[in-house]
């Protein structure tokens, strides 16, 4: 075999290794076997709530072990394959059996970072805060962007995106949003955004044309379902009716149906105008705070919480985690990783992948090494 489909296969190989150890293969199999024989039991259902979190766990792990299993097979096959076309002298399978090995090996890598988010809540749901910060319209109108752009990269993976609530900007933009993003480990990937997003670019606003540095913020934190218990006090929530703005019908716009709910306590400040009726927007805003607080006591406990609590500093100077230049020449950098790229334009479309990876592969790293100078 050619020298690149060596390279690839032992990529593949050390990155299937890797997905094992994660795994804990033996185990993961084990534990398979028994939610696939509980899956088959008639009674399972009776109790609605444990049957689900069965099937959960079940398909979260079906999804591991059949991905691995797959790519094994799979890379067996191309190998074959190339070895039959190079024999036969066949250059244009020997690429086409290449390209597939690239593919695979790009997957093998996505799914050993994937592999990662073994968080508490890694696989929940989660809801994306979005704030502009110092800057007026300029950050009101990059507030705007970052949702936009979050939208795009939760719509390129299959994620389903509603907006919870919207506070426009007065000429153009947002000064926040809250968006609930739903799919498998949107939470585990999503949290890496978390902090204070700088804009460097030509005002668009300025009739002189002059170069502009705009700040917002980004909060995640996960939907949590409805057997984790968090304790709230009545007494200790402030709720404000207001008119919902932006696109509903008349009855949004015209009567007091969206939420706010402060908890006084703590300081979380939630909202929600997606429907007409204000006791479901309250219902809804419950939960977000149900997020938030739960969201709270996994910062407490997580040993990377320092990563999360970047998104609670000033939104300004000196708190940015990455950094968007325009002008004069164009760069996405991450401050906490070092990872760039020169195309920005791609980036803002969703392109935030490599970003993401490296934080939480660094974040990982990071939580590793604690626990073992601890463990010394």
């Amino acid at each position: 075999m050619s020298t690149e489909s060596d390279a690839l296969n032992e990529q593949i190989k050390q990155s299937v290794a890797l997905l094992r150890r994660h795994l804990d293969w033996d185990v993961a199999i084990a534990r398979l076997a028994e939610l696939n024989h509980r899956a088959e039991d008639p009674n399972l259902w009776n109790d609605a709530a444990a049957a689900q979190a069965v099937m959960r766990e079940r398909n979260r792990l079906a999804s591991q072990v059949e991905g691995v299993q797959r790519l094994e097979r799979e890379v067996a096959d191309t190998i074959e394959l190339i070895a039959l076309a190079e024999a036969e002298g066949d250059e244009a399978m020997v690429g086409d059996g290449i390209a597939t090995l690239k593919a695979l090996a790009g997957e093998s890598k996505h799914r050993e970072i994937e592999s990662l988010l073994s968080g508490e809540a890694d696989g929940n749901d989660c809801y994306v805060e979005i704030n502009s910060g110092a800057g007026g319209t300029e950050a009101q109108d990059w507030a705007e962007m970052l949702m936009r752009m979050y939208t795009r990269w939760a719509e390129q993976h299959g994620y389903k995106v509603q907006l919870m609530e919207e506070s426009e900007g007065e000429q153009a933009g947002i000064k926040s949003a809250t968006l609930q993003v739903s799919g498998p480990n949107a939470y585990g990937w999503l949290k890496t955004e978390a902090g204070v997003h700088r804009l460097v670019r030509i005002s668009p606003f300025d009739a002189a044309a002059r170069r502009q540095t705009s700040f917002a913020s980004v909060w995640v934190y996960p939907v949590v379902d409805d057997n984790i218990e968090i304790e709230i006090n009545e007494a200790d929530l402030k709720v404000d009716t207001f008119r919902a703005s932006g696109a509903g019908g008349q009855h949004v716009n015209k009567t007091e149906s969206a939420i706010r709910i402060t908890h006084i306590p703590t300081g979380i400040v939630v909202a929600c105008q997606t429907d007409r009726s204000q006791h479901r927007n309250r219902a809804t805003a419950m939960g977000m705070l149900r997020a938030r607080m739960y969201e709270q006591e996994l910062q407490k406990r997580e040993a990377a919480a320092s990563a999360q609590e970047a998104a609670k500093t000033d939104i300004g100077w000196g708190h940015q985690i990455r950094s968007y230049v325009l002008a004069p020449y164009q760069l996405v950098k991450d401050l906490r990783t070092g990872v760039e790229k020169g195309n920005p334009d791609a980036v803002l479309d969703g392109a935030l992948d490599e970003f993401m990876a490296a934080a939480l592969a660094a974040r990982v790293g990071a939580t590793r090494s604690e626990a073992s100078a601890q463990a010394q």
